[in-house]
Formats: C-alpha cells, structure tokens, sequence
C-alpha cells in the first residue's frame, strides 16, 4: 500500500541524503542492497539478543539502504533484472531473519503464546510474496493487499520503538494472511 501511494517520490529526498553523506562517490546499486541485508541480519541479530531498540535503530539504517539501491540504480539508468532479482531474495532473507530474531527474543523469555504468534506472523511474512511471484509466473501483476514489506516494517518498528513488540507480531499474524487471502481472490478474478 505505502509503495502504491508513494512510489518513487521518496527518491530526490533518499538521494539528498545519499549526496550529503558520500558526496562524490560512485557505488554499484547491488552492493547497497547488500549493506542493506546485512543491517538487517544485524538488527536481527540485536533484537535477539534483548537489545530490541538498538535492533530498531539498525534496522531503519536496513530499510534506508534497501530504498536507496532502487534510488540510485535508478538515477544513473543502471536498473538491471539482476538488481531488481538479488534485492528481492535479500529482502525474504532479512524478512526471514528479522522473524527469527523476534523468535529466539521471546523464546528467551520463555513466552510460548509469543513463540507460536511470532511462527504464524512467518508463515504470513513468508508466503505474501511467494503469492505475488506465483500471480506473476502466471502473468498476473499482484501487488493486491493490504500488507506488503514497508507496512511490515513501520508495523515492526512501531512495536520495537514503543515497547509493543507483541502487538506489533500479532498485527503482522493477522494481516500476512489477510493480505494472502486479498492475492488468492485478487488472481481468481484476474485469471
């Protein structure tokens, strides 16, 4: 939903800031998505282990240059298949492992209700874009539903910076599936 309505408009913004900070330089898009992926193991990493606020912050750092490698292969006409390929892939891994940090922090807090919450949420995470890519290997472009990745995240990042982790991984179990069940329906009437 936020990428429908937003699109590419954050782009000029994102690139301000890029041009602020490393002014001058030249990087390839894909090694940004992989500095990306690895903010994001790492807030996973963090969130694991109890310091799920400095996971949080890492974590914006991760969505920051997940938007900045579209940005940039973007402005210098470098969009490539590959690109567009390897930051899919490395977004289900952060996803994956963003679930498993949440997992292993309520599982050491002996939380079990939480532990079987944080499972279904994965489940959900996991198969909305599984639903998209099969939608578009029939030749259906699917971006139906209410909860794609940067509404996860914000979701996320509300529930990590105002101490309602739970909540936050309660709201994802209940709307991945929602949004699944919006795709099935979405690609049966499109098919």
């Amino acid at each position: 939903m936020i990428s429908n309505k937003v699109g590419h408009s954050l782009d000029p913004a994102i690139l301000k800031l890029y041009r602020f900070f490393f002014a001058g330089t030249t990087i390839n898009p894909n090694y940004l998505t992989l500095i990306g992926a690895i903010f994001g193991y790492a807030s996973a990493m963090c969130i694991a282990f109890g310091y799920v606020k400095t996971g949080g912050v890492v974590l914006l750092f991760s969505g920051f240059f997940d938007l900045l490698d579209g940005a940039i292969a973007r402005s210098t006409n470098t969009v490539s298949r590959f690109g567009g390929f390897l930051d899919s892939v490395l977004d289900r891994y952060t996803d994956l492992f963003l679930m498993f940090g949440i997992f292993v922090f309520f599982l050491k807090q002996g939380q079990l209700y939480a532990l079987v919450l944080t499972f279904v949420a994965t489940i959900g995470v996991a198969i909305i874009p599984y639903a998209r890519a099969r939608a578009e290997a029939a030749s259906i472009e699917c971006r139906a539903g209410i909860l794609e990745r940067p509404e996860r995240l914000v979701i996320l990042l509300i529930g990590i910076f105002f101490n309602l982790l739970l909540y936050a991984v309660f709201v994802l179990a209940v709307l991945s599936h929602v949004t699944v069940i919006q795709r099935i329906f979405f690609v049966k009437k499109n098919s």
